[in-house]
């Protein structure tokens, strides 16, 4: 890395980035695509942008203590039955299943 500041440069983005992301550190996040955009990385600017694009939700979900993670579960789950059932049978067996097995 000493040879190539470019690839010094973007490791560290990617590890603050990822500190920030394990430390619930969102409000550090327009000072990281700052950072990103300065040191003109191609490589970070697609996802630098996508991040910009909804940061306020990104910023929320990165602060605030909050989850929709079971509710994500939930959805996963329902998604997995009706593929299963998929051409077997109509909506009322599936609806039967899912608040069964649930």
């Amino acid at each position: 890395m000493a040879q190539c500041p470019e690839l010094d440069a973007l490791t560290s983005h990617v590890r603050s980035f990822a500190q920030m992301l394990t430390g619930r550190e969102g409000e550090r996040l327009p000072q990281w695509i700052d950072a990103v955009r300065r040191d003109d990385l191609p490589g970070l600017h697609t996802p630098a942008v996508g991040l910009e694009r909804d940061l306020d939700a990104v910023m929320a979900g990165r602060t605030l203590p909050w989850s929709s993670g079971a509710v994500e579960g939930h959805v996963n789950r329902i998604k997995m039955l009706k593929r299963q059932m998929y051409g077997r049978a109509g909506f009322d067996p599936l609806r039967k299943r899912v608040l069964l097995v649930g």
